[in-house]
């Protein structure tokens, strides 16, 4: 049986029934005297090796600290909280910053963007970004032909009235004449 406690000539030499340590207590490896004078092994990891831990400053968030190596580090991570940020673009990317954030930020399409997508705006049969195409083409008014002739300076050729484009014109030749004269032939063009 384990002694916890030596007297000797009326002096109290070793007392450890008095000892509140326990095996969680003490670094683990390392042995102590518990209160009942049994030797006992701790088991405490609060000391953890650290020799093998990697993380860097830049890794660890901002003004928080942690151990590296044996060496305590603070951190420079910066915090970016919900980060947020738009699209306008087909190609168009965002880049997300370096830091942390915290999970609750968004990237979406531009609000002027996402109002062009509509059914209307989109070819019938065609979905984009989750929205049906209904446009079918609209209605043309067509001149089929209209005939022109030309003149000294020039002209600018449009549809007539109630017309939205042209399908042809035709530009007749420039009128030549050739009469004669007395000493020879007179040419009238135009």
């Amino acid at each position: 049986m384990a002694k916890n406690k030596i007297i000797y000539g009326g002096t109290v030499l070793i007392d450890l029934t008095d000892a509140t340590a326990v095996a969680s207590d003490v670094a683990s490896g390392k042995y102590f005297y518990g209160n009942d004078g049994v030797k006992t092994e701790g088991t405490s990891t609060k000391d953890s090796d650290t020799t093998d831990a990697n993380a860097a400053a830049a890794e660890i968030l901002s003004g928080k600290t942690a151990y590296v190596n044996k060496n305590k580090i603070t951190g420079e991570m910066t915090n970016n909280g919900a980060v947020t940020g738009t699209i306008s673009t087909k190609a168009g990317q965002y880049t997300v910053p370096q830091g942390f954030h915290d999970g609750s930020g968004k990237v979406s399409i531009s609000s002027t963007e996402q109002a062009k997508i509509i059914p209307g705006n989109i070819k019938s049969g065609v979905t984009i970004l989750g929205v049906q195409g209904t446009y079918a083409g609209q209605t043309v008014n067509v001149e089929a032909n209209k005939n022109v002739t030309p003149t000294a300076s020039s002209q600018v050729v449009t549809p007539s009235s109630g017309y939205d484009y042209l399908a042809q014109v035709t530009v007749a030749a420039i009128p030549y004449v050739e009469s004669a004269n007395t000493y020879g032939t007179t040419v009238t063009i135009g």
